[in-house]
């Protein structure tokens, strides 16, 4: 009579084939997707770029927005110093000038009356000194006292002093020869301000600077700087400078001065970069983009920012060994500064990637 275990013995075989066969599917389900086959073309290798990932100190970049401005150390205003007409108007907005320059000539009468002082002044002189002669041919005759001609010589040094007080005073307001009053350029610089017409009447004691004058060898960068980016500017941090005009063109500098006070309007606070300005392109106004650039004391990896793939919520690179050996990383990006992420996890230092063209790799590889 069979047992109960030889009765089944013809399952066996089967019921083990079912089982292995059923293993081997489990496991075909868990192994990723073998890339047999795989290799990059001649062509496609031509059309890549690789990169090595490094570990850089940590850059921290901060975009603000401000103006040009002069250099308020080499700006001049230039005002009237007595009342009259304009009589002639030498320069134009936007003029260059040069120290000494003639800006305007005004007819004055307080000019008019200071040569007259003048005028009396000289014949007063005059009539001082002809005195003290016979004076002292007196004296020398007997006819005269030693204290007339004393009194005399006193007349004669008071007479002599206020000729010199009249001729300083008609040389610091300029007189020409012809008794006009001439405003010269204080410095040599671009007119950037002009509050004059010809024919002008005005007062000197109500009246507004004339002209503006201001050297732009050397210009300002006044860049505005929110509360909550306050912590983040310090003088001594570098900053690169572009404007609408050349967008393509970089000025270079660093934070100099903070102003430490903050706009009772705008909230902002200023922070100045000095930039040298040759061939006079910053001007004036002209509105700026200002990053501040620093360096942290730290170091991260870093990778070309354009190396990072974003796909589905998450970032990867393309690790790149050989032709037939390109493997998709999944990495986390820290931050991205400019041109360059910074990544915590998923690639090493000295490790290859693809920085030119990973997408067409990526796309073939994972689709």
């Amino acid at each position: 009579m069979p047992t109960p275990m030889n009765r089944f013995a013809p399952l066996l075989p089967l019921a083990l084939s079912l089982a292995l066969t059923g293993c081997s599917q489990s496991e075909a389900e868990v192994q990723p997707k073998p890339e047999a086959g795989f290799s990059l073309s001649d062509t496609m290798l031509r059309e890549l770029k690789t990169d090595t990932v490094r570990a850089e100190p940590v850059r921290n970049e901060l975009t603000l927005s401000g103006q040009i401005a002069t250099d308020g150390d080499k700006t001049a205003k230039v005002f009237p110093l007595v009342g009259g007409v304009v009589e002639d108007l030498r320069v134009e907005l936007g003029d260059y000038v040069q120290k000494g320059q003639v800006l305007a000539i005004i007819r004055s009468g307080e000019i008019a009356d200071l040569q007259n002082q003048g005028s009396a002044a000289g014949t007063d002189l005059d009539i001082a000194r002809k005195n003290l002669e016979v004076l002292e041919d007196q004296y020398q005759a007997g006819l005269a006292s030693e204290r007339d001609v004393t009194l005399a010589r006193k007349e004669l040094q008071k007479a002599q002093g206020n000729v010199g007080k009249s001729r300083k005073q008609l040389g610091v307001y300029g007189v020409s020869a012809d008794g006009k009053y001439t405003i010269k350029a204080p410095i040599s610089g671009f007119i950037t301000e002009k509050n004059v017409t010809e024919n002008m009447q005005y007062n000197d004691d109500n009246v507004s600077n004339f002209f503006t004058i201001a050297n732009l060898d050397e210009v300002w960068i006044m860049a505005n700087v929110f509360e909550s980016d306050i912590a983040k500017v310090k003088e001594g941090y570098a900053a690169d400078v572009t404007t609408l005009s050349y967008p393509d063109q970089h000025f270079t500098g660093k934070i100099d001065k903070g102003f430490n006070v903050l706009d009772p309007d705008s909230k902002v606070m200023k922070v100045r970069v000095k930039l040298a300005n040759p061939g006079y392109l910053l001007k004036p106004e002209m509105y700026a983009q200002i990053k501040v650039l620093n360096t942290e004391n730290r170091k991260m990896l870093a990778v070309p920012a354009q190396a990072v793939i974003f796909d589905k919520d998450r970032n990867y690179v393309m690790v790149y060994k050989n032709r037939q050996q390109v493997e998709t990383r999944e990495v986390k990006v820290d931050k991205t500064v400019g041109e360059v992420s910074y990544l915590t996890s998923g690639v090493q230092a000295g490790d290859v990637i693809i920085a030119k063209n990973q997408l067409l790799v990526y796309n073939e590889l994972n689709n």
